[in-house]
C-alpha cells in the first residue's frame, strides 16, 4: 500500500448538546468511536468516550465494535455497553470462507448499498501530530454529495464526489511539516477511491486472490443477524493484514470493516525533502474503517476513518514519529438529484484554500482535552 493512502483523514461532528460518555461495562474505560444513532443524526464518541447528545434523546441506539448495542429509552450517563463476550477463553471461533464473503458483497454492492444520488451533512476532522505533539488540526462543517455512493474510476471526480465547505470550526497548524509530504494539492483517482468502501473492498479482494496469499476468518460472537468476523491476510505480494468486521447475514452486507495494514517491519528507504535533501524514512501502519447504518430500508454510510501511525523519519539527526488521521462522520442523510452541490470545493488545490459558505450550524464539536489545549495555544511571534 503506497503511503500516500495514509496522509489524510476527515472527522464530522456537530450540533450543541449536553456530553454522553460512553464506557466498557467491565472496567468503565471509555469507549473511543461508538456510534450513537439519533432520531436524525448520528454521532460518535471522541477519543475521551464523549459524545454530543442531546438530554431530550429518547430512544438511541449506541453500539461499538466487540460491545453489543443497546437501546437507550432516555437521556443517562455514562452508557455502559457489554462486551460481546464473557472471556476470551470462553469464546467458540466459528470459521468462514472470508474470500467468498468479500467477493459476494463486492459483486453485488449496487444491489445492498444505497446507490443512488445522496446529500450528507459531515463534520470534517484531520489531525497531525509528530513525536505525540500535535501540530496540525483543523474541524469542519461540510455536505457531500455523491451520485451513487460508489467509486468509479472511470468517472469525473465531480461525478463520484463533490463536497460544500460550509464553516471551519478549528484550524491550527503550528509548524510546516514540509520534510513530510504535507497533504495532496490535487486528489488522484487513488486518493478519491480512498472516500468510497467499495475501493477499499476491492482492494482486500485483490490481495485474497493473489495465489500465494494466505488468509483466515472467523466468527468472534453474533448478536441477532449480525456477526462479529475477525480476519488476517498475507498477501502474495508481500503486505500484511488484520482486521475485523460486522456482516449482515440476513441482509448479506458488511456494516462495520475495519483493516490494519501492517508496515512497520518494513526496511528503511531513502526520500528527500522538497529541497531535495535525503532522509531516511519507514513506512508504518495504517488503519482503514468504514461504518453504515440501516436509513430507511437502506445502507448508507455512518463515518470513514484513515488512520496512520509510526511513519518515522530521520532527518539532520532528529527522529520524527508521525501520526495522522482524517476522519468524516455522515451526521444526517437524505436522498438527492443529479445536480450535486453549488458552491464546490474545487479538488484541484487544498481543501482549505477553498471559500466557504458560512452555512454554521452552531453545533457543539466536543474536542478531547489534548485538543483543547493545542487549540489555546498561542502561536508563537514571528
Amino acid at each position: 500500500m503506497k503511503h500516500s493512502h495514509l496522509l489524510f483523514i476527515l472527522f464530522f461532528n456537530f450540533f450543541s448538546a449536553q456530553k454522553l460518555q460512553v464506557v466498557d461495562s467491565e472496567n468503565g474505560k471509555p469507549i473511543p468511536n461508538a456510534r450513537i444513532i439519533l432520531q436524525n443524526q448520528i454521532v460518535y464518541t471522541n477519543e475521551e468516550g464523549f459524545a454530543p447528545v442531546d438530554q431530550s434523546s429518547i430512544n438511541f441506539e449506541v453500539s461499538a465494535s466487540g460491545f453489543r448495542k443497546v437501546i437507550i429509552p432516555e437521556f443517562y450517563s455514562p452508557v455502559k455497553l457489554k462486551r460481546g463476550y464473557k472471556k476470551i477463553d470462553e469464546v467458540k471461533l466459528i470459521k468462514v470462507d472470508l474470500k467468498d464473503i468479500f467477493g459476494d458483497v463486492a459483486a453485488n454492492y449496487k444491489k445492498r448499498y444505497y446507490t443512488e444520488p445522496s446529500l450528507y451533512d459531515v463534520i470534517y476532522k484531520e489531525k497531525r501530530s509528530d513525536n505525540n505533539q500535535i501540530h496540525f488540526l483543523v474541524i469542519a462543517e461540510t455536505k457531500l454529495w455523491s451520485k451513487t455512493n460508489f467509486y468509479n474510476h472511470n468517472r469525473s471526480f465531480d461525478n463520484n464526489l463533490q463536497m460544500q465547505l460550509n464553516n471551519v470550526k478549528y484550524f491550527k497548524d503550528l509548524k510546516s511539516d514540509s520534510m513530510f509530504v504535507k497533504g495532496i494539492k490535487n486528489f488522484s483517482k487513488e486518493y478519491m477511491g480512498n472516500y468510497f468502501f467499495n475501493f477499499e473492498l476491492n482492494r482486500a479482494l485483490t490481495h485474497i486472490k493473489n495465489k500465494a496469499s494466505k488468509y483466515s476468518g472467523w466468527i468472534f460472537f453474533e448478536q441477532g443477524d449480525e456477526q462479529l468476523i475477525t480476519f488476517n491476510i498475507k498477501s502474495g505480494a508481500g503486505i500484511e493484514m488484520k482486521g475485523e468486521m460486522k456482516y449482515n447475514k440476513a441482509d448479506k452486507v458488511i456494516t462495520y470493516f475495519e483493516i490494519h495494514y501492517l508496515q512497520d517491519q518494513y526496511p528503511i528507504v531513502k526520500r528527500r525533502t522538497g529541497s531535495g535533501e535525503e532522509f531516511d524514512y519507514q513506512l508504518g501502519n495504517a488503519i482503514l474503517t468504514f461504518d453504515f447504518y440501516k436509513n430507511g430500508g437502506v445502507y448508507v454510510p455512518a463515518m470513514s476513518r484513515i488512520e496512520a501511525n509510526k511513519y518515522i523519519a530521520y532527518y539532520k539527526g532528529i527522529k520524527h514519529e508521525r501520526k495522522i488521521s482524517r476522519e468524516l462522520i455522515y451526521n444526517t442523510f437524505k436522498k438527492s438529484d443529479e445536480k450535486g452541490v453549488a458552491p464546490r470545493v474545487d479538488f484541484s488545490k487544498d481543501i482549505w484554500d477553498n471559500i466557504s459558505v458560512k452555512e454554521n450550524k452552531n453545533n457543539t464539536i466536543l474536542l478531547t482535552r489534548e485538543e483543547q489545549v493545542f487549540v489555546d495555544k498561542k502561536l508563537p511571534d514571528f
